[in-house]
């Protein structure tokens, strides 16, 4: 398995991220993760359609909560060829407890609590830490990767702008 030792930092500290690194272009890596009602969901789930890929490394932290309420809020303008998919470490019950409290119904929480393997194919698992990186990634309708972003640190927010008009321009 690949280690990509200092490829993000958590306030400041070096982090190893495990697996490759991905890059527009490239094939989005099929996946398995788990929704808040259990049950199993996969990229071939959402064929078609352009996927917001968000990644966090937990919603009951201030910057993850505060990144998908303001995408949750965004997204709606993106029209229905594009899903926003949320994935973090977060058991399912706890995604969905924070989706009710939050009123986030744009986007879809996904879980990669089972086995890790998401993370480790998207290349954004913290080794140190156990949870993904802050990322966003623009999947097409072709799922290949229209855009990449991976949060150099952590503990900041991504570039909202940026990932919105990737994910609009792969809709049009």
């Amino acid at each position: 398995m690949t280690e990509r030792d200092a490829a993000v930092t958590m306030k400041g500290s070096p982090k190893t991220l495990l697996g490759d690194e991905l890059k527009v272009g490239d094939p989005a890596p099929a996946f398995k993760l788990t929704a808040v009602d259990f049950s199993e969901k996969t990229l071939q789930d959402y064929a078609g359609k352009v996927k917001l890929l968000v990644t966090v490394p937990s919603l009951d932290t201030d910057v993850c909560d505060a990144e998908i309420r303001r995408f949750n809020q965004e997204v709606g303008g993106l029209g229905d060829g594009v899903v926003t998919l949320v994935a973090s470490m977060d058991l399912p019950m706890a995604q969905k407890r924070w989706c009710g409290h939050a009123e986030a119904s744009n986007v879809h929480t996904l879980s990669d609590f089972m086995d890790h393997a998401f993370g480790t194919a998207y290349g954004v698992r913290i080794k140190e830490m156990g949870l993904l990186a802050r990322t966003v990634m623009v999947i097409d309708r072709d799922d290949k990767l229209a855009y990449v972003q991976v949060v150099k640190d952590v503990a900041d927010e991504p570039d909202y702008d940026a990932a919105l008009a990737a994910a609009k321009s792969a809709a049009a």
